[in-house]
């Protein structure tokens, strides 16, 4: 379950799946044989699926040293897909909201994770759906620049490395992660060449290796994307389960040229349009769209999708996959040093990383009941150049991304968020947020010197905005629909949980509605009370007649 205009994450994905390792598979250790034959069937088996076998095209004989190599073959006979590929937002990391016109993507629009790509690509665009982004200079017009393999790889052993720009390694290399245990670790290098003889369609794997990983890491962002849906149970994602449907994120994220269909920058709030035909767009990106406008068999469940979004019902709790989504992240706490100077990673009793001297301190959750709202398709998303005054609420909280929507509005549903909280740094002269230079092999770089001051100024310079020259910290919110780990129906929201007088009800916070079983009305209640002794009363009335006229007809015979 879908919604039509959600996060992106369809067939070119950012990144190339985990490398695999011997040890995932028991038998295979116990044979050494097997372990060989083992990738080279699967591989047969892929190849067995396509009318063309890549491994036998001399364009791909290789050897090939670089990626952009790659590409360059990949396009000697798919002539077309790279000027696709760079219309998409995969390439250009921009999206104009159709329904407030505003220029958003990652490029612009603010979030209180990693915070901006500005002056930080190097490391942010290792999720870019190409080679060489590391300054505002990268050339979004060369086709070599885009990374066919990231989303076509079926080995499961093409990975982007961290820091080098959207590029894999080209040898092996030691290194040692910023928040890693202490020590270096080596990294190996894909074989470029047997990776680009077998290629084909996007996997979950290809989608996740970005989407899952979104923020810094496995199930930072979103809450219902994380990598137990690699390979999950029905009981988790019934569309993505092996026993379940075993669905793509391509089934329902469908691509025309490469132009993914979903955006969380404009989520479709109610499908109207319904089951996707072949003569439609072939765009799948609601439940609608294939379940149509009345799957239920009750017809009173039913007219409750008009206000009421498919996922609200559906997903019980999200990161219900046993890996823990963040909650809460706050740079204002940043920097600290341990007692030998230098600095402090603390994980929690579960292995978490709960503080970071490089990103300050994190709270997570797991089986996370969402947080409703109403949705009419509006999302207010905040830029890194908007005055905040707007954007503040009542609380005196920066909400990011505001949905609007209310029970009056035709176009509005309630629909389930993970709200994540945060604290960031921004300018209170200026009433903007900041551009905060992290990485990077220089003086300036927060994650080398953790000074704010050098690492705000760096990235506002860089990025060529107007800064006072001081900072301080703000609270923000961010809200993220939660559309994916679809639960088995009789898993489903029971009505009990919503139509409840308890503090605990799901929709104790909405509060512009009657909700029969939650809310009390004296002329409802009145009128219902009369009912209820009206029915009682007319039912004892009709029992006495019948009474006393069977009575007559016996005396009477």
């Amino acid at each position: 379950m879908f919604s039509k205009s959600l996060r992106i994450i369809g067939a070119f994905c950012l990144a190339g799946g985990v490398i695999l390792g011997a040890n995932a598979n028991p038998a295979a250790n116990a044979n050494p044989g097997a372990a060989a034959a083992a990738p080279a069937a699967s591989l047969a088996t892929a190849a067995s699926k396509s009318t063309a076998d890549h491994s036998k095209l001399d364009a791909l004989k290789g050897p090939f040293k670089t990626g952009p190599e790659v590409t360059k073959a990949c396009l000697s006979c798919h002539n077309t897909a790279g000027h696709q590929v760079m219309k998409s937002i995969h390439w250009t990391w921009e999206s104009v909201n159709p329904t407030t016109g505003k220029k958003l993507g990652k490029q612009f629009a603010a979030n209180n994770f990693c915070g901006s790509i500005t002056s930080n690509e190097t490391r942010c665009t290792s999720c870019h759906a190409g080679y060489g982004w590391k300054d505002k200079n990268f050339d979004f017009s060369d086709q070599s620049n885009v990374d066919c393999l990231a989303c076509h790889d079926n080995t499961g052993t093409y990975k982007k490395f961290g820091t080098d720009a959207g590029h894999p390694l080209y040898a092996d290399r030691e290194t040692e992660p910023m928040e890693g245990p202490p020590g270096k670790k080596l990294f190996k290098a894909p074989d470029l060449t047997k990776i680009a003889q077998h290629v084909g369609k996007p996997s979950r794997k290809n989608c996740g290796s970005c989407h899952f990983s979104g923020g810094g890491g496995d199930a930072v962002k979103h809450g219902d994307l994380d990598s137990s849906l690699l390979k999950p149970k029905k009981e988790l994602d019934v569309h993505m389960a092996e026993d379940g449907a075993n669905m793509v994120c391509a089934d329902c994220h469908t691509f025309n040229a490469h132009q993914p269909s979903g955006s969380r920058y404009a989520v479709t709030s109610k499908d109207k349009h319904g089951f996707d035909l072949p003569k439609d767009d072939h765009n799948r990106a609601t439940c609608e769209s294939c379940h149509g406008f009345t799957p239920h068999k009750e017809a009173k469940i039913n007219t409750h999708a008009n206000k009421v979004a498919c996922q609200t019902c559906h997903i019980p709790e999200f990161a219900r996959g046993g890996i823990a989504t963040k909650m809460l992240w706050d740079w204002s706490t940043a920097g600290k040093m341990d007692a030998e100077g230098k600095p402090l990673f603390v994980k929690d009793d579960h292995g978490h990383l709960s503080y970071s001297a490089a990103k300050g301190d994190f709270k997570y959750g797991e089986n996370v009941r969402p947080e409703y709202k109403w949705y009419n398709g509006v999302v207010e998303q905040v830029t890194i150049t908007d005055k905040l005054d707007k954007y503040i609420g009542k609380d005196g909280v920066l909400e990011l991304n505001r949905v609007d929507g209310s029970a009056n509005d035709p176009n509005s549903r309630i629909w389930p968020f993970k709200v994540m909280v945060g604290k960031q740094a921004y300018d209170p002269v200026n009433n903007t947020l900041v551009v905060n230079h992290v990485y990077g092999n220089d003086d300036t770089a927060f994650w080398k010197h953790y000074d704010y001051e050098k690492s705000i100024k760096a990235g506002m310079d860089f990025a060529g905005l107007p800064y006072s020259g001081k900072f301080d910290f703000i609270e923000t919110r961010m809200n993220w629909f939660i559309t994916h780990m679809v639960a088995p129906k009789d898993k489903a929201v029971p009505c009990a949980e919503c139509h409840t007088r308890a503090e605990s009800g799901r929709l104790s916070a909405i509060k512009d509605i009657y909700l029969p079983g939650r809310d009390s009305n004296s002329w409802v209640d009145l009128f219902g009370t009369l009912a209820i002794a009206g029915s009682i009363g007319a039912g004892f009335i009709h029992g006495l007649t019948r009474f006393i006229t069977r009575r007559r007809k016996e005396q009477a015979k």
